[in-house]
């Protein structure tokens, strides 16, 4: 047996995951290792087809999906984002991040397409969860992993325009809302759903056949069960395979909405590593898969980002702080208990799915023994 697959076992065997599909690919050597079942009960083996609610390794995708358009010169990056979302015409910004949300001045400047796909449009979540302004946004920007407590987009905007920024747009780093703002834009620009645009401008290009918004009833058999921690060293159910991706949800989230297989999320990396196949030009996976932020834009958000960049969609290592932190790996976790990266320089990609929630915005030993053996892997 590998050392992937005694990692990966170990945590199964002690309860923290019913199971675990774990891929590590270099080139055309793949690696692939499931271990222990589906859900809590043992009700079948978990498979490398078992499909997972991948969460914010979702948000990869919807900029690859954004970052089309700019392509095409349907959307450009410097453009104002109110040219299509007009409820975002006339932000406000709290005049300090500590202060109260009525002490508002107007935004310097209107927020561009490259400040969502940069995740600095002024809303999102920095370390802090305190602040007022930060409050108010939890009342707006739903928890992704349930789509259906979000309500229609145009409701969602409406809302989220009440809401004040917490810094003028471009200045920092805050995490979250931006994605969700990339998938409307997506829509509203493309005149196309976000699910339809995803599907025929980016999954069916590359064969990520199991990647959707919603489980059809022909494939729960392969849906994993969701849980999360109970705080007493139980695991409690989360959501069934029949429920809330048994429908499409009034809000389909770019910034965590799918559910996806490790091999389609494979698929998707390769896109990136193979100068996009044609499906985006070279300059958008450069821009995509490069850090763009300065020390001061990522200082309030190191809860998430532990001392590395932001690229479009995804992290981007600058700092060799562990190791695996090889600087200009790209990707992200989501909170349902996921993580996949991409490595330029070597050609590596790595794709952890389990079905068991994270608890904070912290990286689980689970994914952090899993990195470390990815790793270890890369360097013999």
């Amino acid at each position: 047996m590998s050392t992937l697959h005694t990692t990966l076992r170990r945590y199964v065997d002690d309860g923290t995951v019913p199971g675990a599909v774990g891929l590590v690919a270099r080139g055309d050597e793949v690696e692939v290792v499931a271990v222990g079942s589906v859900d809590a009960e043992g009700s079948a083996p978990m498979a490398r087809d078992s499909l997972f609610r991948i969460a914010s390794i979702t948000k990869p995708l919807t900029a690859a999906a954004l970052l089309m358009l700019v392509d095409e010169g349907v959307v450009a990056l410097d453009a104002p984002v109110a040219q299509w979302l007009p409820e975002l015409a006339r932000p406000v910004v709290a005049r300090t991040p500590s202060g109260p949300v009525t002490d508002v001045v107007p935004a310097a400047r209107p927020i561009t397409v490259e400040d969502l796909l940069s995740s600095r449009p002024g809303w999102g979540f920095p370390s802090d969860f305190t602040l007022p302004a930060v409050q108010a946004l939890f009342g707006v920007q739903k928890d992704g992993r349930a789509p259906q407590a979000y309500p229609a987009p145009e409701v969602w905007l409406a809302e989220l325009a009440r809401v004040p920024l917490l810094h003028q747009p471009g200045e920092a780093w805050l995490y979250g809302t931006a994605s969700d703002l990339q998938g409307v834009l997506i829509a509203r620009a493309s005149g196309r759903s976000l699910p339809r645009f995803l599907a025929e401008r980016l999954l069916e290009p590359l064969g990520m056949k199991d990647t959707a918004f919603t489980v059809p009833e022909e494939k729960r058999d392969r849906f994993t069960t969701a849980y999360r921690p109970d705080g007493a060293g139980a695991l409690e159910v989360t959501d069934r395979p029949d429920g809330q991706w048994s429908r499409l949800p009034a809000f389909p989230s770019g910034g965590g909405g799918l559910v996806s297989t490790a091999d389609d999320w494979l698929a998707f990396a390769r896109l990136l590593l193979d100068g996009a196949g044609g499906l985006l030009s070279p300059t958008s996976v450069a821009r995509m898969t490069s850090n763009h932020l300065g020390a001061g834009q990522r200082d309030g958000g190191a809860l998430f980002l532990e001392g590395q960049g932001w690229g479009y969609g995804g992290q981007v290592d600058i700092a060799p702080l562990a190791p695996w932190n090889v600087p200009g790996r790209y990707g992200w976790v989501g909170g349902t208990g996921t993580t996949a990266h991409l490595v330029p320089a070597t050609g590596t990609v790595t794709v952890l799915l389990t079905q068991v929630a994270m608890e904070n915005p912290t990286p689980t030993p689970l994914m952090r023994d899993f990195w470390r053996c990815a790793a270890t892997a890369q360097a013999r």
